[in-house]
Parts: C-alpha cells; sequence; structure tokens
C-alpha cells in the first residue's frame, strides 16, 4: 500500500544536533535563571547567610550592621520582596543587575531560537521553511553565539565580583554553587550549538547559490549571449 506523499528534503545533521543542543543549553538556562543557588555558604561555617540566585536570597536570623533597627532577616525571599526593602540596595548592587539583565536577554534569545527551530525541524510552514531555511539557520546560529556571549559576560563578572567584602559578609565562607555551574554548561551548549547552525546556514547558502547558477545555465537571458556566456 502506497501514500500519496510529497517529497521534501529532510533537516541536515547539523541542524538536528544543533538544535538539539539548543534545547538542552536553554534547560540548563533556565533552571540556573530560576533556583537560588548561585553562591551558597559553607554549611559547618554555620553562617546567617545561606545562599542567593539571580532572583533569591536565603538567610537565617542575618541583622544587618549598617541597619539601625533590631530586624532579622530569615528565610527566603523574593529580591524585590518587601521584606528586602530596606537591604534592597546592598543586596542588588550595579553589577549583579547587569548580570540579571545579560542572563535574561540571553535567555529570551536562546528560546526565540528554539522556536525557530522547532517550526524548521517540523517543516512548518513547508514552503517558507523551504525558501528560507538557511536564512533561519543563520539568524538562529546569531542568536545562539549572542545568548552564549551574555553568559559569558555574566559568569565572568559574577565570579569575578562575587568576593567584594562590600556585599555579601565573610565572602570566604561561601562557594560558587550548582546554578552558577549550570550557566557556565549552558554557555558552552550555546556556543557549539552556534556552530552547527551556521555549518547548516552557510551549507544551505551554498546550495541556493549552485541552485541559482543551475537555473541560469539552463534558462540564460536573452542579452547573457552577447557577454560571451552560455
Amino acid at each position: 500500500m502506497t501514500v500519496d506523499k510529497q517529497e521534501y528534503p529532510k533537516a541536515s545533521n547539523a541542524l538536528v544536533f544543533g538544535s538539539m543542543l539548543t534545547y538542552i543549553a536553554g534547560m540548563l538556562l533556565m533552571m540556573s535563571f530560576a533556583s537560588p543557588y548561585w553562591i551558597q555558604s559553607y554549611q559547618e561555617t554555620f553562617s546567617n547567610f545561606k545562599h542567593m540566585g539571580l532572583w533569591e536570597y536565603c538567610f537565617d536570623q542575618f541583622r544587618f550592621p549598617a541597619y539601625q533597627f533590631d530586624k532579622t532577616f530569615d528565610g527566603c525571599h523574593y529580591i524585590f520582596s518587601q521584606e528586602y526593602y530596606v537591604i534592597r540596595e546592598w543586596l542588588l548592587p550595579g553589577w549583579l543587575m547587569a548580570v540579571q539583565a545579560f542572563v535574561t536577554l540571553a535567555l529570551m534569545l536562546s528560546f526565540a531560537s528554539q522556536i525557530a527551530l522547532a517550526l524548521v525541524l517540523i517543516r512548518w510552514p513547508l514552503r517558507p521553511i523551504l525558501l528560507y531555511q538557511w536564512f533561519i539557520a543563520g539568524v538562529c546560529a546569531i542568536a545562539t553565539v549572542c545568548a552564549a556571549a551574555l553568559l559569558f559576560l555574566s559568569v565572568a563578572i559574577f565570579g569575578g565580583e562575587c568576593w567584594r567584602r562590600d556585599w555579601l559578609m565573610y565572602p570566604n565562607y561561601n562557594y560558587l554553587s550548582w546554578s552558577y555551574g549550570l550557566a557556565v554548561i549552558s554557555f558552552f551548549f550555546h556556543l557549539f550549538a552556534s556552530g552547527l547552525l551556521y555549518l547548516d546556514a552557510r551549507k544551505g547558502w551554498e546550495l541556493r547559490q549552485e541552485s541559482k547558477n543551475l537555473v541560469m545555465q539552463m534558462y540564460p537571458r536573452p542579452d547573457s549571449r552577447n557577454n560571451g556566456y552560455v
């Protein structure tokens, strides 16, 4: 039994593996983005600071020395919550806001690329995808390499600034934790994915140029014969 079916070229291996790396990188980035374990204190130090992420801090009966009232900060709270209003300027220095912005932009670029790549892989809508696959792959390659660059800046800035003594007290009691590690791994995955997507985009562009040249040879313009071309 045969089924009438329109034949069309399948996605290349470079596109498939590049898309898979992009999806894995995006998942790791989402976990790093949402989890509060970019840096945490050693358990044996009994520090009042426990751990933090890009959007959440966790303390255990912490008293901020510069705050004149006897208030303790306890538990985990959103960084923009009312609980941390009086110490938000200390919790959120300029370099950390830059890290938040870079990671957020990287996440947006990564997920936008994933949506576009999913449409390319499922071949929907078919005609535009077949016509402009090379262009979409190229745009996704640029987006993923930009996400990788933003993640590199994020982990470099955070890794260099998190030991400042004007931020968390007793920085020698702390260490970079698994959320930070996920961001580093996501950076490498985005970087490798961008390379594979670039290879697919370049191959698609070369095939497109070959097809155009073949059409020109089969159907030359009337004035081309006067110029000595076949």
